[in-house]
């Protein structure tokens, strides 16, 4: 299928991927006068008096917001924020096809941080919580950081943190396939962006012991000085043997390569130099840091990439509407780490022994039943780590 094309003829004959259906009827005066006024006055009262009950008497426990700046579309780059509505139209389906959840889109036309900031605070009371797309590093770590000073909401940025909870979901099991340990594994991450940064966090919290980051200037040390606060914070979380030089030196010697940077960066002569049955995940997209035939034949034993044409997919759709779901479940006033992790083990636990041994780590990306087994692993979660408020 040519998607270019037929993403154009249906965008077109959609004229857009949502839309507002009414959940009250008005046939008649009656109808009118209680869905509208004088009736609505009543629940606005008892919002008033208690401001709690907006969750019982609008949709707002069960209304998210996806939010882009327009700043890092996709593979687009800096696009502005009106050229991103196709995507947070597309995100708002996967929200209610996965997991019942309604969103609505909101493109800025700012992509000052304050701006962003207040702007999304000043509306966050209409929403059971706020899905940043799209936002580019290093703004978007200040800007996800601020709002969940501010707002009683979770606030969730999937480019960093549905990533990282797929990428750890894919890692155990491959670690399962390798009969490797969490503790003894060198990891090397080739970017080091919104969801190289989030990643690397997630694994330090799950285990991982010595993970080195190279971006295009190389390997993150700490005796390099950054500019950019982030790849400080990594330089002094990472590469605790302070290794330098570029993505060949550091690969050596390593039992998982994971990319999110560029195409074709990793060899099969890097490959060869990594530690028997290597785990490679590449994510660039839509061209992989490495092909998953050259992998294999490098000697890799696990290959997952971020494409659908090829087993084992990496996909944030895994994640974020289970993770959503399960949070608005309980009312959470965040989503923490301890509920990424939660929801990481859901995703890992969905994969067989069946699954296993034909070399599947993880479910499939159209396994719509995931969400609902990360739903309640993430409420329990919330609920043990203090977050939930029901």
């Amino acid at each position: 299928m040519d998607y270019k094309k037929v993403a154009m003829e249906k965008h077109r004959e959609w004229g857009g991927k949502i839309e507002v259906i009414s959940r009250a009827t008005v046939n008649t005066a009656d109808d009118l006068s209680v869905a509208y006024t004088p009736g609505v006055a009543e629940p606005c009262l008892a919002i008033k008096e208690n401001p709690e009950k907006v969750y019982e008497l609008t949709r707002k426990h069960n209304m998210v917001a996806v939010i882009t700046d327009g700043s890092a579309v996709l593979g687009l780059g800096n696009i502005g924020g009106v050229a991103g509505m196709p995507v947070m139209e597309g995100k708002c389906v996967l929200f209610k096809e996965f997991a019942d959840v309604d969103a609505f889109p909101l493109c800025l036309n700012t992509q000052d941080v304050d701006q962003v900031v207040d702007t999304i605070y000043h509306i966050s009371d209409s929403f059971g919580g706020i899905n940043l797309e799209d936002i580019g590093a290093p703004r978007c770590f200040e800007i996800e950081r601020r709002l969940k000073e501010k707002c009683q909401i979770p606030i969730f940025h999937d480019d960093q943190h549905g990533t990282a909870v797929v990428v750890l979901a894919g890692i155990r099991n491959a670690l399962k396939l390798t009969k490797k340990k969490i503790e003894d594994c060198k990891v090397v991450m080739s970017g080091a962006g919104a969801a190289g940064t989030a990643i690397a966090k997630l694994l330090l919290k799950a285990g991982f012991k010595n993970i080195v980051m190279c971006n295009i200037d190389g390997v993150i040390s700490r005796d390099v000085e950054y500019d950019d606060p982030s790849l400080t914070e990594l330089s002094e979380i990472t590469n605790p043997n302070n290794e330098k030089g570029e993505l060949a030196d550091i690969i050596k010697g390593a039992d998982i390569f994971i990319g999110v940077s560029a195409p074709n960066i990793l060899t099969g002569e890097m490959v060869k130099t990594m530690n028997e049955d290597a785990i490679i995940f590449a994510m660039a997209n839509p061209n992989p840091e490495i092909l998953p035939n050259i992998a294999l034949e490098a000697g890799a034993k696990v290959v997952a990439t971020g494409r659908s044409d090829y087993p084992n997919q990496i996909n944030n759709v895994l994640a974020f509407p289970g993770i959503f779901r399960g949070a608005l479940d309980v009312r959470a006033i965040d989503i923490n780490e301890e509920m990424l992790l939660a929801a990481s083990d859901a995703i890992a636990n969905l994969v067989t022994e069946k699954d296993l041994e034909n070399g599947i780590i993880i479910p499939s990306a159209l396994n719509k039943s995931v969400s609902k087994d990360i739903a309640f692993a993430v409420a329990e979660a919330a609920r043990k780590s203090g977050v939930a408020r029901l």
